[in-house]
């Protein structure tokens, strides 16, 4: 008994021994031979010792492999580095070629009437029929690598491993041998594989190097290969159930392969071949059929692949009958072979909205959106006063749409994602709109409004008004010198105002005013030095919806009229030598034409010669704080210069400071009720008694004005205050305060100065 465990024992080793025992030794005697990564217990016997091979990159190691014995070669050690390596470092001498190895597995078509190595069509990844047989393909670069040549007994050659739908893996499929194949560099083909007696399914096969193999576990197994064997011989497949008219749908057949079918849809009883989807022209083995029973217009040839399918796109459209259409695929030779899908084609929708309030002046851009799942086309048209009643264009000559004529409708592109977009500006139309309501259609087919029911459809309503425009100017009276603002606002979306300014010797002819986004403008006279005092007539023109100005300046022979633009029937008027009002009146009466369409503005405003006023001082006293007031006609903003001296005129002390005091600064003119206002803070509390000058001056208009005022002694006053008295007696106080003390006359200094200009005076009147 123990010595039958013993032998078993020693069984078990052996066996064990032989699963784990190294491939044989492969011997490297020749110069340039190819070696892989992985192989094992590598002998070199080139004539000397080899302890090293080297790559080179010109002349320099880029990398060195240093050599045991045995020798394993290892992917760590080649680093990715592939090619001629040269023994013990020695360019001139022996060499080896260091390769990766590679297994590439196909599984291919096998054609009636093509060898293994005629073999083209690749089934990998598809979907093959019963009928079909297949050929697994393997190709290496495994040349010289040491294999058995006897597939029998050969141990370190590699195999194809057939994994079944149902999880199994085998060496075999279909009576088809695919183990022990040598790799030696030539390309295998198995026998074919027959599949009419197999499982349907997935089959999924890999060439895989056996225990034995030095590329065992090593990671150079080849790659993956898949097929599905179909479960019907003919069948076919819809990517939807249901399509919303206007998209696309395809069907897919899975058959022999490179075989023609019959594809077609079943008659439906009373449509036309426009009411049916159809097949996209110029797809891939898709041809014309012949006429086929109880098949519909639309049929075709269909010649599958070499993976036996072939996918087929339809297109649906407005003109497409929403139902259920069933879709058969049937075999030419075998009337009885064939298989059927449903198909529904649903109405789709159309929505639109218009951007904003829904309110717009004539002029304006409007966008109109939405969305369109029924056509891959928006059709719109407008209905509103004095247009025809079926609709019209939104653009152009707002001529009349025509029923089932998508030429005189506008149109709008549907986006992939179903969203359409149109601006319609409603001031580029050759004929004007009148103000009120107007409903904009948008339609999936070119119908008009009597037929609509044949077409899905939206509406959006929007409120049209006539453009406008007002305006105001920074002030009505203007000092001249001064700057002068006009501004407003011009509705309907005019890119520019055109301003007229009309006075005494003076006269602005349409000058542009740029008119913002948010229907803004202003326009800016910069100094009014050289207008002349008076009233002035301003009009400020709005070309409304066409932006084409109606009335315009002259040029040429006819500067300083004003013309009619092209097709207006206006006559020329002279304005040159008309008076500011006459010109004014003459340029309102051609706006009022009815041919002009373009709508003015009219303001005044009267420049007059800068005047500053100085309100009443009066005395101030000595150190004190004090306002000085006054009025103006200057633009509010303006900047005024205040000096506030002493009149007096006498020489100081060096040792000493001077007796007077001065203040200087500057102050801006402020809105006023009626007038506009100035004021200036003085702090006195430099001031000697004395009369002083106050000097208030604009820079911009070049005016000035001055007052005089005293400042006075601040003279002492009592104040009673009560006190308590022990007794509880309350007894008045007095406490010392000061205030200003008139003066008749001015003081010395300012008497003195007032002498020296007399005298002066009298010289000059000596003189003359």
């Amino acid at each position: 008994m123990k010595s039958m465990t013993k032998l078993m024992i020693v069984a078990m080793v052996l066996v064990a021994a032989l699963v784990v025992a190294p491939a044989a030794a492969r011997t490297i005697d020749t110069s340039g031979t190819v070696i892989y990564v992985g192989e094992e217990n590598l002998n070199f016997d080139l004539g000397v010792e080899v302890t090293s091979l080297s790559h080179f990159s010109g002349e320099s190691e880029d990398n060195v492999i240093i050599v045991g014995t045995p020798f394993n070669l290892n992917a760590v050690d080649v680093d990715g580095v592939f090619g001629t390596y040269y023994v013990n470092g020695v360019l001139t001498g022996d060499s080896v070629i260091i390769r990766n190895p590679s297994v590439v597995l196909d599984v291919m078509l096998a054609q009636e009437g093509k060898t293994a190595a005629e073999l083209r069509e690749s089934v990998n990844s598809r979907t093959v029929t019963r009928t079909n047989d297949v050929v697994f393909k393997l190709t290496n670069n495994l040349i010289g690598f040491t294999q058995s040549t006897d597939v029998v007994a050969g141990t370190n050659n590699i195999n194809i491993d057939v994994t079944l739908p149902g999880g199994g893996v085998t060496r075999q499929l279909a009576g088809v041998g695919l183990a022990n194949i040598v790799a030696n560099g030539t390309t295998f083909y198995s026998d074919e594989v027959a599949l009419q007696n197999l499982e349907a399914g997935t089959y999924t096969a890999q060439a895989k190097w056996p225990s034995a193999a030095d590329f065992y576990g090593k990671g150079f197994d080849s790659n993956t290969v898949t097929f599905e064997l179909a479960t019907k011989t003919l069948a076919i497949t819809a990517n939807k159930d249901n399509v919303v008219r206007g998209n696309s749908f395809t069907v897919t057949i899975t058959g022999e392969s490179l075989k023609t079918y019959y594809l077609f849809i079943r008659e439906v009883g009373g449509l036309a071949e426009e009411e049916y989807p159809f097949i996209v022209a110029g797809q891939s083995g898709v041809a014309d059929a012949p006429t086929i029973t109880g098949a519909s217009p639309v049929a075709a040839n269909v010649t599958t692949n070499a993976g036996g399918t072939r996918s087929v796109q339809f297109n649906t459209n407005t003109t497409t009958d929403d139902r259920q259409y069933t879709i058969r695929v049937q075999d030419p030779v075998t009337n009885s072979t064939y298989d059927e899908v449903k198909v529904r084609v649903e109405q789709g929708d159309v929505t639109i909205t218009a951007s904003g309030t829904g309110v717009y002046y004539i002029g304006e851009e409007v966008t109109l959106s939405g969305t369109s799942t029924d056509n891959d086309t928006v059709f719109l048209f407008l209905t509103g006063p004095n247009l025809n009643s079926n609709g019209v264009m939104l653009t152009g000559m707002l001529d009349a749409v025509i029923n089932g004529d998508a030429s005189s409708f506008d149109t709008a592109d549907v986006e992939s994602d179903d969203t359409w977009s149109l601006k319609w500006n409603t001031g580029d139309i050759e004929r004007s709109l009148d103000a009120g309501g107007y409903t904009i259609y948008a339609a999936s087919r070119p119908v008009d409004k009597a037929h609509l029911s044949d077409a899905k459809y939206a509406t959006a309503s929007v409120q049209l008004r006539s453009g406008f425009i007002t305006a105001t100017s920074s002030g009505a009276v203007v000092a001249k010198g001064d700057d002068l603002t006009l501004t407003g606002t011009a509705q309907g979306d005019p890119g520019t105002v055109a301003v007229w300014v009309f006075g005494k010797n003076k006269q602005i002819l349409a000058e542009s005013a740029t008119v913002e986004d948010d229907g803004s403008f202003e326009y800016d006279i910069d100094n009014t030095e050289t207008f002349s005092a008076g009233q002035y007539f301003v009009v400020i023109q709005h070309p409304m919806m066409d932006k084409i100005f109606g009335i315009e300046p002259g040029t040429g022979d006819e500067e300083g009229w004003i013309v009619g633009a092209d097709g207006s029937g206006f006559t020329a008027v002279n304005i040159a030598r008309l008076q500011a009002s006459d010109a004014a009146t003459a340029l309102i009466t051609a706006l009022d034409s009815p041919n002009i369409d373009d709508t003015y503005v009219k303001l005044t405003f009267v420049v007059e010669e800068a005047q500053i006023f100085i309100d009443a001082i009066g005395d101030k006293a000595a150190g004190s704080t004090f306002t000085i007031t006054g009025t103006t006609n200057l633009a509010v903003g303006d900047t005024l210069n205040i000096e506030v001296t002493s009149a007096a005129f006498q020489p100081t002390s060096k040792s000493e400071a001077s007796g007077f005091g001065s203040v200087a600064g500057v102050t801006e003119v402020q809105q006023g009720d009626g007038v506009n206002t100035w004021s200036f803070e003085v702090d006195g509390s430099s001031f000697k008694p004395d009369q002083y000058i106050v000097n208030v001056e604009s820079i911009e208009t070049d005016t000035t004005t001055t007052a005089t005022f005293n400042v006075v002694e601040a003279v002492p006053t009592t104040q009673a205050t009560p006190t308590t008295t022990a007794t509880g007696e309350v007894t008045p106080t007095t406490t010392a305060t000061t205030a200003a003390t008139p003066t008749q006359s001015p003081g010395f200094g300012a008497l003195i100065a007032l002498a020296g200009l007399g005298a002066v005076a009298f010289l000059v009147l000596r003189r003359d």
